[in-house]
């Protein structure tokens, strides 16, 4: 494990109002930074009486720890998110996408949580599994993201990553906001996600995990998130119309509204 990182960059929208609603604390994916949360999630949800917070690992968007990123495994991340949350009046709800959500299913097996929605996660046999579907039906991808330098985005790599990533209807200004907040991503993060076979589930006392995916996900397949939601034993949620980035898809609405639908089942 790494040394603490302090410098954590921590992205928020409040309630106009008090509220006794949880708050909610969103873990990115790999390669991202809170910034994917901020165009409509937070303010969604901030203006339903929720605190909305976004945080971005170390490394990530403008969180320190960039220096030793290459060597940052999951639990490193593990270790933000817990800091992130342990300066939070009271715990929040944990939402991660991607990775994010691997982040937080390491959590939830070492704890009680008020709560954990799981969006597009990687599934229980790990990452490899998916890398060979990809590089047997897409092989371009691997090729294009096995050197991604968020410095020298080329609009060919652009073109050739957008079908994994986002749908034909999401507008040129979100893509190129997007694109400024890609990162490079920790080689270690990846080995411990391509070997992450489950040995561990939630604490027997811990809250009711929510578990989403989107039919157009050709990243987190709807059987990928169909086997992390039998793993814990919960129905997932499989929406239509979205991509792998749904929280900037046009449709982001009907993955917000679920997340609110599940957030009011928890006392």
């Amino acid at each position: 494990m790494l040394p603490a990182e302090s410098r954590l960059e921590v992205r928020k929208r409040l309630p106009t109002n008090e509220s006794r609603k949880p708050p909610l604390l969103f873990v990115h994916g790999g390669y991202c930074d809170a910034w994917f949360w901020e165009p409509y999630f937070l303010p969604w949800f901030a203006a339903r009486g929720y605190a909305a917070y976004a945080l971005s690992l170390r490394g990530h968007g403008a969180s320190g720890g960039g220096d030793t990123l290459y060597i940052a495994g999951l639990g490193d991340y593990e270790a933000d998110v817990e800091h992130v949350a342990g300066t939070l009046d009271t715990p929040p709800v944990l939402i991660g996408h991607s990775m994010g959500a691997a982040i937080i299913e390491r959590i939830v097996a070492k704890r009680p949580v008020r709560g954990a929605a799981l969006l597009a996660p990687i599934p229980p046999i790990g990452l490899l599994p998916v890398a060979s579907r990809l590089a047997a039906s897409h092989p371009d991808y691997l090729m294009q993201m096995g050197g991604v330098d968020p410095s020298r985005l080329s609009s060919d790599v652009l073109q050739a990553l957008r079908p994994f990533y986002f749908s034909a209807d999401v507008p040129a200004k979100v893509l190129a906001e997007a694109a400024r907040h890609l990162n490079a991503e920790s080689p270690r993060a990846l080995f411990d996600l391509s070997l992450r076979l489950h040995w561990a589930l939630p604490m027997k006392d811990h809250r009711p995990l929510f578990v989403l995916g989107a039919e157009g996900d050709l990243i987190s397949s709807p059987d990928d998130v169909r086997a992390t939601a039998t793993h814990h034993n919960v129905q997932a949620t499989i929406l239509p119309g979205l991509a792998h980035m749904l929280m900037l898809e046009p449709g982001w609405t009907g993955v917000a509204q679920a997340i609110e639908g599940w957030l009011r089942t928890l006392k």
